[in-house]
């Protein structure tokens, strides 16, 4: 059996629940992390009682420990599939966001949470939906359909909004409610109205994640006649790779990473990107700085 990478996440926030995990709850019981002290005449657990806060307590009162639980959260992973995401030099972008889905499943059973899987292209992807679950199989199966994913025919050009309507559509079922989502996507098509979707899911901890492809950051070495091939539209042209047009690319590339940075840091949701491949250590490093 080939090794699954596992990452680690905590979140920033608590969450409601009462179902036993790893993320830290609002609700009080008999977990780990103390809250405060109230009297055994309104929680009378006498297995809780603190001699020593009692004493300094001066009162005369018998105070006892209260904890906060720690709970169980869904994870979705919502992920595009449309053809530029079928895209890869040496393997397709999909292909990556499979390895992600596979180690996030694995992580997510280790920690007791629920997980699921949502796509979209220009419309919801029904038959990619997987509804979150506490399974050990279940990172295997997501992983499983995105790598035999196909794109579907009948492709727009990516210029229009056909994909945020895709977007949409599919997460209408996470509105307003709390967990992990991540967002896996290339996003290779305007993000003007993306923001109106990201405060709808605000309820939830929203990672974004950028999924590009070596090929694509970084232009061809050679002078060379290169011909070029729209991923979305089908679109073909050949361009002269000069050096302005190499520069042009690089400067091309590094503002749209500062747009999409601008745009998800708006948001408290600063981006996480796969770049050719998944990493689960740059990604447990992720969340301990964001939840710092």
């Amino acid at each position: 059996m080939e090794r699954v990478d596992e990452f680690h996440y905590q979140l920033p926030r608590r969450f409601g629940g009462w179902r036993p995990g790893a993320q830290r709850g609002l609700s009080q019981g008999s977990g780990q992390e103390f809250a405060a002290h109230r009297r055994l005449f309104d929680h009378p657990d006498p297995r809780r009682i603190d001699l020593r806060a009692s004493v300094r307590e001066g009162r005369g009162d018998w105070l006892v420990r209260i904890h906060r639980l720690r709970v169980a959260i869904p994870v979705h992973l919502v992920v595009d599939v449309s053809a530029s995401m079928h895209f890869g030099a040496a393997r397709r972008k999909l292909e990556v966001v499979a390895d992600l889905a596979e180690a996030l499943g694995y992580s997510a059973f280790r920690s007791g949470d629920t997980v699921g899987l949502l796509a979209f292209d220009q419309r919801e992807r029904e038959d990619l939906f997987v509804p979150a679950r506490h399974s050990r199989g279940t990172g295997s199966l997501m992983a499983r359909m995105l790598r035999d994913c196909r794109a579907a025919p009948g492709t727009v050009p990516h210029g229009s909004s056909s994909a945020l309507a895709g977007l949409r559509r599919t997460t209408e079922r996470l509105v307003g409610r709390g967990g992990l989502v991540f967002l896996a996507s290339d996003f290779h098509w305007p993000i003007a109205a993306l923001g109106e979707l990201l405060r709808q899911l605000a309820p939830a901890c929203v990672v974004p994640v950028v999924v590009w492809d070596p090929a694509e950051t970084e232009p061809p070495p050679a002078r060379a006649l290169v011909a070029l091939s729209d991923a979305e539209s089908g679109v073909r042209r050949s361009l002269w790779m000069r050096e302005s047009l190499r520069a042009r690319w690089r400067d091309a590339v590094a503002e749209r990473r500062a747009e999409l940075r601008t745009l998800f840091d708006a948001h408290g949701m600063p981006p996480f990107h796969l770049h050719g491949r998944f990493d689960a250590e740059a990604l447990t490093r992720y969340f301990l700085e964001t939840a710092a």
